[in-house]
């Protein structure tokens, strides 16, 4: 269980698997982009494929540590579900917002990019703010699901989900305030508009809010009226 480990190690867990996050976002956008020869569609491949990949792994490495969160749209669902206390869920935030940062910063080097640059990517709109709840409320639901079933195959569950994602939502599923804030940094095909992070980051705390509530009715609620599900 993540709380056997004392607070600074979850929180050195969740900045590391931000951080490395935040690198694959990023750092596969700018290598998609550089080989793709302006096929938007095979850089968006080359950039779900890596993220989802190296989601996968970051979240099977830190799960045992911290919980492997590093998004503050599970944090706040954790801390709502009474999973986590609210010291805990706002240094989560803080050092996964820091490292989502630092993250893009390092990506942003590794390709010969300026360490920050401000995105003139632009994404906004209904279309754009509806598909960032639909993303981070089936993002939420997916974990809830393999939290509260206690089913181990929940790194890969949630990879999978966010490579989907990338593909079935109009905004290519960010579904991660930190992840939303960071991009704003890299003015690369993964970037967005800092002008633009405030409606994403609504959205998705929307799609955090409403997935609390229909996971706490639809897992805590059948676990609370008995195995039979009340029936």
């Amino acid at each position: 269980m993540a709380e056997e480990f004392p607070l600074s190690r979850r929180l050195a867990a969740e900045g590391a698997g931000t951080a490395f996050l935040l690198m694959s976002v990023v750092g596969s956008g700018i290598m998609g982009q550089r080989l793709s020869a302006g096929n938007d569609a095979l850089a968006l491949l080359a950039n779900s494929i890596a993220t989802g990949c190296a989601l996968g792994v970051l979240i099977l490495i830190f799960l045992p540590v911290s919980g492997a969160h590093f998004n503050p749209a599970v944090t706040l669902c954790m801390a709502l579900q009474k999973q986590m206390c609210k010291r805990a869920a706002v240094l989560y935030i803080a050092v996964q917002s820091l490292a989502a940062v630092i993250g893009v910063g390092a990506a942003n080097l590794m390709f010969g990019e300026p360490v920050f640059s401000v995105s003139q990517k632009i994404r906004t709109g209904w279309a754009q703010w509806g598909s960032e709840f639909v993303a981070t409320f089936g993002l939420l639901l997916v974990i809830f699901a393999c939290v509260r079933r206690k089913i181990s195959a929940l790194p890969f569950a949630v990879a999978a989900y966010i490579t989907a994602a990338y593909w079935f939502t109009g905004s290519t599923s960010f579904a991660n305030p930190a992840v939303t804030l960071a991009r704003g940094f890299s003015d690369s095909f993964a970037g967005i508009r800092p002008v633009d992070t405030g409606g994403f980051i609504l959205a998705q705390i929307a799609g955090t809010l409403a997935a609390a509530g229909f996971a706490g009715w639809l897992y805590i609620g059948k676990e609370d009226a008995g195995e039979d599900g009340g029936r």
